[in-house]
């Protein structure tokens, strides 16, 4: 009886063991599965989209993609207030300079510009001997402007004029920048109540003042687009030209046949226009004064001579 007894307690024993460890694998499958399936969830956006963002990540918080994003919005927000905006100024300079020789130095000029970044907006020569210019507009990357300016100087025999002027257009740009953004943001709003619009009348009336909203911005970005450019690359007008032939190297250089002679034909010319004018003035005025003088002359003779043989022949008559 001792024996069947202690077999007996030793098989419910066996059971109890049994069970409990279907039990732990039980509990153990289904709950494991559950705990991975909810886990698998975790830090997912709410339209179900996996985040990719560890904990490590500035992004990855463990929201929703939303929220992700605004954290990402603020930092660059709060990086762009931080950050000091860039120093746009607009360069324009004036470059008289003599060279040796114009061809030569425009080529040379054009060169040097164009080997720091720069080109050539317009050019205009005159061709008038020692008196010849050539007038070159340049565009020079602002940030070569130093190196360019000196380039071109550099050529010059004696330079004649220089100036340089500057605007300072941050304030203008950054203006033009935020007034964009409130813009667009104005767009985008429209933009939403244009999908919500129900009735016609509603749709035309979002339509006009979305398209003045657009024009708006273009207006503006053609603007700010404009000052970066000018700012960007400076503008630089060189005007060459000859040195100039002093007196004493013409007298310098000796006698010259073809001057006398075109001086001496001149003066020659010069005498017989003056003997001309002198000979159309004779016999057109002085001609016939000298007819009515004489006519005068010989009339007052006469007359003198008449009265000088009356006083003759009246004391003879005596």
């Amino acid at each position: 009886m001792d024996v069947e007894g202690s077999y007996t307690g030793r098989q419910a024993i066996a059971a109890v063991v049994i069970g409990l460890v279907l039990l732990v694998l039980a509990v153990a499958f289904f709950g494991g599965g559950q705990s991975s399936t909810i886990l698998s969830t975790v830090g997912s956006a709410v339209g179900g989209e996996p985040q990719t963002g560890g904990l490590g990540d500035p992004g990855g918080s463990g929201t929703g993609g939303s929220g992700n994003s605004g954290v990402d919005d603020g930092g660059q927000v709060a990086d762009a207030a931080a950050r000091p905006p860039e120093l746009l100024i607009i360069r324009t300079g004036q470059l008289e300079i003599v060279v040796a020789d114009l061809h030569a130095a425009v080529a040379a000029a054009d060169e040097r510009v164009t080997a720091v970044g720069g080109y050539v907006g317009s050019s205009d020569e005159t061709a008038s001997g020692s008196e010849s210019k050539a007038s070159v507009v340049y565009r020079i990357p602002a940030d070569r402007w130093d190196d360019a300016l000196g380039a071109v100087r550099g050529l010059a025999s004696q330079t004649l004029h220089a100036q340089v002027q500057t605007e300072a257009v941050t304030n203008q740009v950054v203006d033009l920048g935020a007034r964009i953004t409130n813009l667009r943001a104005s767009e985008a709003a429209l933009q939403a109540i244009m999908a919500k619009a129900v009735k016609i009348s509603e749709v035309l009336d979002v339509q006009a003042k979305l398209t003045d909203v657009r024009g708006q911005i273009e207006q503006l970005v053609a603007e700010k687009q404009q000052l970066e450019q000018r700012a960007a690359f400076g503008t630089l007008t060189v005007v060459f030209s000859l040195p100039v032939t002093p007196k004493a190297e013409a007298v310098r250089l000796g006698w010259d046949p073809a001057t006398d002679v075109d001086r001496a034909t001149g003066a020659l010319l010069g005498l017989g226009q003056a003997a001309a004018t002198a000979g159309i003035w004779f016999g057109i005025v002085g001609l016939p004064l000298l007819v009515v003088l004489a006519i005068l002359v010989v009339i007052a003779w006469r007359l003198r001579r008449t009265i000088s043989d009356r006083r003759i022949v009246q004391p003879g008559a005596s």
